[in-house]
């Protein structure tokens, strides 16, 4: 399987957003459409064609300083417009840290 960090061809199956890392905290971080990043998946910039997404993509790898490791991830718009992460991948990242970070 190929990373996400390693995108080439770009295929989009539906409904699809650019995530990455805050760069000061590691937080799970979503490309707005305004061009910033929020920590809340609903914010998204929400692209459904290739050429959307590797513009979107494109954008959001030129700001390094923000965010670093971005990569389109699919989600999932639920009844009444909800959206959730589209796989396990980006549903284990929506739940925050899976390590302990605090000393034991």
């Amino acid at each position: 399987m190929t990373s996400p960090l390693e995108q080439k061809k770009i295929r989009i199956m539906g409904p699809s957003v650019v995530t990455a890392n805050r760069t000061w905290d590691g937080a799970v971080v979503y490309r707005t459409s305004e061009q910033g990043w929020s920590t809340v998946l609903s914010d998204a910039a929400i692209v459904s064609t290739s050429d959307d997404a590797r513009a979107l993509l494109a954008e959001s790898v030129a700001d390094d300083v923000g965010a670093v490791g971005a990569y389109i991830a699919p989600v999932e718009i639920k009844e009444g417009g909800v959206i959730k992460p589209g796989n396990l991948r980006e549903h284990i990242r929506s739940k925050g840290l899976t390590i302990d970070l605090l000393p034991a």
